[in-house]
């Protein structure tokens, strides 16, 4: 079934994976909902783009950005790839409902409303597949449907990019000391 009103450019979808073993089963669920989502996008006359973001790759990275606010090219790419997506599968071993959709609403991400989780004895089982196609398609939904791109377009300005209040975060900046054995000790320098 094509789709006449089909776009051009394929969609962007990053799947990031916090999975820490290889293989992890927290990759292969994702990579197999991802699959999905492009798979159900070319029945559509669409074309989806997939690339993945696997934490435990940049993990030293991360840290190294957080201590010493130094990003590596590894996770620059990671950042600009999840920048330009059209939509992310996040897979995390963690409980999903209970705390990932919360962190996620935090951070303003729209989710889709099923989410997806396996057992052991669930690979085997004809409902994960089903379940996986729903939350495949919801995806592909909200992706179509361009909403991440509107807001981008007509409101993003209006958000607070900032984490607690401009003032107050500046006043706290100007507060600290940079020039502390502590402060160059933590950014990997020595102690005068």
């Amino acid at each position: 079934m094509t789709n006449p009103s089909a776009r051009q450019a394929p969609f962007s979808l990053v799947v990031i994976s916090a999975g820490t073993s290889d293989p992890s089963s927290t990759r292969m669920l994702a990579d197999r909902a991802a699959a999905r989502v492009a798979a159900l996008a070319g029945e559509r006359g669409e074309q989806v783009t997939i690339s993945v973001v696997d934490l435990r790759e940049i993990a030293t990275e991360v840290s190294t950005a957080l201590v010493a606010q130094f990003t590596g090219p590894r996770l620059e790419k990671a950042v600009a790839a999840l920048h330009g997506a059209d939509g992310i599968i996040a897979a995390t071993p963690v409980v999903v409902d209970e705390q990932i959709r919360a962190l996620f609403a935090y951070l303003r991400a729209l989710t889709v409303p099923t989410s997806l989780f396996a057992a052991p004895e669930d690979w085997g089982d004809a409902g994960l597949n089903q379940r996986i196609d729903r939350a495949a398609l919801e995806l592909l939904f909200l992706m179509e449907s361009g909403f991440a791109q509107k807001v981008k377009d007509q409101s993003w300005d209006s958000y607070q990019h900032e984490y607690g209040s401009r003032a107050a975060a500046a006043d706290a900046i100007d507060a600290i000391n940079l020039d502390s054995d502590l402060m160059r000790l933590a950014t990997g320098g020595s102690a005068g």
